[in-house]
């Protein structure tokens, strides 16, 4: 798929997750909007090697959305690849569909339920080591959002990853800079993310979060294994990335926008 034809998914998405969060009154859309690019590259370029029609195939890559707060974007893309009906999404958060506001596993191809924060690299790891003991190629990705690297869980699991030689696991690091209610740097400070991350034995690769060629670029030899480490990809991003009424504000996390907010936010999107 070309760089054109992403860009159009961009937009399609942008348009689908404010419209999903705002039909249901709820929903993570500025935590959405921060990974479109990044998930757009992984699904619609064929990084992550799935089928549709066989969502357990044993041979598929694994994704494992650990900021699981960001499920009506995933939620969105699964509908458009074939995994059901894109209709569903208008039931997003009511009682008689299949997604709740945070991930859930029974959902066809999502690979795990989750909403607290700090768990997805573990899970990730050991599904990546599950595939070397048994001698499977397929590769597993992870998705972070940087306010989780507060938890001790994460660490761990970077050490574990790399101890064990785990260079068909990849992370990637949704680098928004803010969390729930303030700013990451005032809160406690993550930089220089990329030394920390390189001290736990990791390959790091520090890139734009919202340029589709450097996405791209980024995960294209991965699956080669170039090295024996883990990778890990920082991706700057602005959290809210194509709303302007929503985008660098903290208090905007885990709502969608509201009354005249709302109005400006379609209008942005030419909703």
């Amino acid at each position: 798929m070309d760089i054109k034809t992403l860009e159009e998914k961009c937009v399609f998405h942008r348009k689908k997750v404010l419209e999903t969060c705002l039909r249901a009154e709820t929903g993570h859309v500025t935590s959405s909007l921060s990974c479109i690019e990044i998930l757009i590259t992984l699904y619609y370029k064929n990084y992550i090697r799935q089928n549709p029609n066989d969502p357990n195939d044993d041979d598929r890559d694994r994704f494992i959305l650990s900021k699981a707060q960001a499920s009506p974007l995933l939620y969105a893309i699964l509908a458009d690849l074939g995994y059901y009906d894109l209709g569903e999404l208008d039931k997003f958060a009511q009682k008689d569909g299949i997604f709740g506001v945070h991930l859930q596993h029974t959902v066809p191809g999502v690979e795990s339920t989750a909403g607290a924060l700090g768990h997805g690299l573990g899970l990730a790891a050991g599904i990546a080591l599950r595939a070397k003991m048994d001698r499977k190629l397929y590769l597993t990705y992870t998705l972070l959002g940087d306010g989780e690297l507060y938890e001790g869980s994460i660490w761990e699991s970077m050490k574990f990853a790399s101890h064990h030689n785990l260079n068909n696991l990849v992370g990637i690091i949704d680098r928004n800079y803010l969390c729930t209610t303030d700013f990451t740097e005032n809160i406690v400070e993550l930089e220089p993310l990329t030394d920390k991350i390189e001290a736990f034995g990791w390959n790091c690769i520090r890139i734009d979060g919202h340029n589709l060629e450097e996405l791209d670029k980024a995960f294209a030899n991965l699956r080669s294994r170039p090295s024996r480490k883990p990778t890990m990809i920082i991706c700057d991003t602005v959290k809210g990335k194509g709303l302007d009424v929503m985008s660098f504000k903290p208090l905007c996390h885990g709502i969608p926008p509201k009354g005249e907010d709302a109005e400006k936010a379609k209008k942005e999107l030419g909703i």
